[in-house]
């Protein structure tokens, strides 16, 4: 008994089962996929060199895209980027990427034409992130403006482009008339911001002549019409505010203010109010007054 054990001693244990090295997990997971895209990318340079791409589309493409899937480059996630206004279900139909399609498959400019073709959307992004993650950014237009227009009103963002969709819910912005309003929108509602207590007064700003504008200021109907100039218009609006604070001139029943001229001021006012001076502060500005 004893010399079979000793013999048995000196039979070879078993080796231990090492532990695969860290390098080897990603190998062994994406190992398949980077195989696919290798099998893809040979096969296109032989039928390149071979001139048949209308077989390869229609037949051989379609194999390897289907096995490409099954080695994991398959669409899992569909992730949107910049999403506020634009319904959820109008953005995943436009995209229209399946989850389980082949990856390779998705037309990265086609899915990018039918978001951008979205009313609220100004700018998409669309990138493929293997091996199976398609990423949707986007741009939403910004409402700066409604803008009134063969008797509808109309969106318009900071660009001068039409956002079709409904206005109501953004009865507070700014309403614009004029052909040619929607272009000059956004540098309006920019002056306006410098005094934002008279800009809350503003119920209308009408171009006129593809110039100037005309505002409305506290009723759409018999409220007081402010001429603002051609040039500078910025310095006639703070020159109004200045005047509200300190000459109370919106105070009383006025109908119409006029600021084209930089050194005069000309009002008009119903004829039960008295016309009062204003004070322009400036040597040699006589007060204006006309009614």
């Amino acid at each position: 008994m004893r010399r079979v054990k000793e013999i048995e001693d000196e039979r070879p244990q078993p080796k231990r089962r090492r532990a695969p090295p860290a390098w080897w997990r990603p190998v062994r997971r994406w190992g398949p996929a980077a195989l696919a895209l290798a099998a893809l990318g040979g096969g296109a340079g032989w039928i390149a060199a071979t001139g048949g791409f209308g077989l390869f589309k229609e037949d051989a493409g379609r194999t390897m895209l289907e096995a490409s899937a099954r080695s994991g480059l398959a669409v899992r996630e569909v992730f949107v980027e910049g999403r506020v206004r634009t319904p959820a279900g109008e953005l995943l139909a436009a995209v229209a990427v399946d989850r389980g399609a082949p990856i390779l498959a998705v037309d990265l400019n086609a899915v990018r034409q039918r978001v951008e073709r979205l009313s609220w959307v100004r700018r998409a992004v669309v990138e493929r992130h293997l091996p199976d993650t398609v990423l949707v950014s986007i741009v939403e237009r910004e409402p700066v403006a409604r803008w009134q227009i063969g008797g509808r009103f109309v969106l318009v963002d900071a660009e001068g482009a039409t956002i079709p969709v409904e206005v109501s819910p953004f009865a507070a912005l700014p309403l614009v008339v004029g052909d040619d309003a929607p272009a000059h929108a956004a540098a309006l509602v920019a002056m306006l911001a410098e005094e934002p207590e008279l800009a809350r007064r503003v119920k209308a700003a009408v171009r006129v002549s593809g110039r100037r504008w005309n505002l409305v200021l506290d009723r759409l109907e018999g409220g007081i019409d402010v001429r603002l100039p051609e040039e500078n218009a910025d310095a006639a609006w703070r020159r109004l505010a200045r005047y509200s604070r300190e000459e109370n001139l919106l105070d009383r029943r006025l109908t119409m203010i006029d600021l084209r001229v930089p050194d005069r001021l000309v009002i008009g006012t119903t004829p039960t109010e008295p016309v009062k001076p204003v004070n322009e502060r400036r040597r040699g500005a006589a007060p204006g007054k006309d009614a």
